[in-house]
């Protein structure tokens, strides 16, 4: 069994608290979840009632995944016990993950230096500023650096736990536990944490209709002329709208969707490279695999491997 051990410190967040519970430790899956604290005993919360945990920092020294859930921003200050117990678990080979503004108890103990990692927008800018070698990017979801993990405020930490399940177990298991909890399988972790997009008139409604009506064609030579036309509007003004609704550009939006749609066939069916390629959009395997690769960071058949119809140890 995989051990996932959340530390919950001071002015915890409930929320994020019960994400890797959920997720980790309620359904039959190949994990074993417990929660920790600095000492054994009762944490405060940020909404007004205390939780009681068992252990205290010696859970980490068994720990598989360390997972810290985020604090009120006001509670800055991260002891130094626990930053070496964050170090020592990190060092001996646990995955190490944050969740919201825990982000900066992993830069304070020194295990977002040199790496890419992401917290709330709004506190993105104020974790740049206090830990300059740190890459932070504020666009994403979660950011997966292999051993150590970060995800951005709130839900987002739901994508990131169904994410190290995706990784560890396969997406059979990942789906399995998305719908025992009622939330999507999969958000991409480049997906944008914050979009700009007003309560929809018609125009928006429309231009979801082209979106519907796009994915359902994703095998055809798709053009941005071609769904504006559907939308009804000139391309100028369908790629306005389209940036202001989903956050990002009709050609972007339709990659992103043919590497998901190529990932689902990669997962359920024992389709050829080539077939997967015709059916996402791609036309060729070289194609698929250029783009599979710059979405992915793997090949087609490596994530096959790894994804397909895995079940829990």
């Amino acid at each position: 069994m995989h051990r996932v051990v959340a530390l919950a410190l001071p002015n915890v967040v409930a929320f994020d608290l019960s994400v890797p519970a959920q997720v980790f430790g309620r359904y039959e899956s190949p994990y074993a979840f417990e929660a920790c604290a600095q000492r054994a005993g009762r944490v405060p919360t940020t909404t007004g009632f205390s939780v009681h945990v068992d252990r205290g920092l010696e859970a980490l020294a068994e720990a598989d995944t360390v997972i810290v859930p985020g604090f009120d921003p006001p509670a800055w200050e991260i002891p130094g016990a626990v930053l070496a117990a964050l170090r020592v678990a990190h060092a001996r080979g646990a995955r190490v993950g944050s969740i919201c503004t825990r982000a900066f108890a992993l830069a304070e103990a020194g295990l977002l230096d040199g790496r890419r990692a992401t917290t709330h927008w709004a506190y993105a800018q104020r974790l740049a500023r206090m830990y300059p070698a740190v890459e932070v990017d504020a666009e994403v979801l979660y950011v997966d650096e292999g051993d150590v993990v970060t995800s951005a405020g709130v839900a987002a930490g739901i994508d990131l736990c169904l994410h190290l399940v995706r990784r560890d177990a396969g997406a059979q298991v990942a789906n399995a536990i998305a719908r025992q909890i009622v939330v999507a399988p999969h958000r991409d972790g480049g997906q944008a944490q914050f979009v700009d997009a007003p309560v929809p008139g018609d125009d928006d409604r429309r231009l979801a209709l082209t979106r519907a009506w796009a994915l359902d064609r994703l095998r055809e030579p798709l053009t941005v002329a071609a769904m504006a036309r559907h939308a009804g509007c000139s391309e100028r003004t369908f790629a306005r709208r389209f940036r202001s609704e989903t956050g990002t550009t009709p050609l972007q939006w339709l990659l992103r969707e043919r590497v998901l749609h190529a990932r689902r066939l990669l997962e359920a069916t024992d389709l050829p490279i080539e077939d997967v390629a015709c059916e996402a959009g791609f036309g060729t395997a070289a194609s698929l695999r250029t783009h599979f690769r710059r979405s992915t960071a793997t090949a087609p058949l490596a994530y096959r491997r790894t994804f397909r119809g895995r079940a829990p140890a």
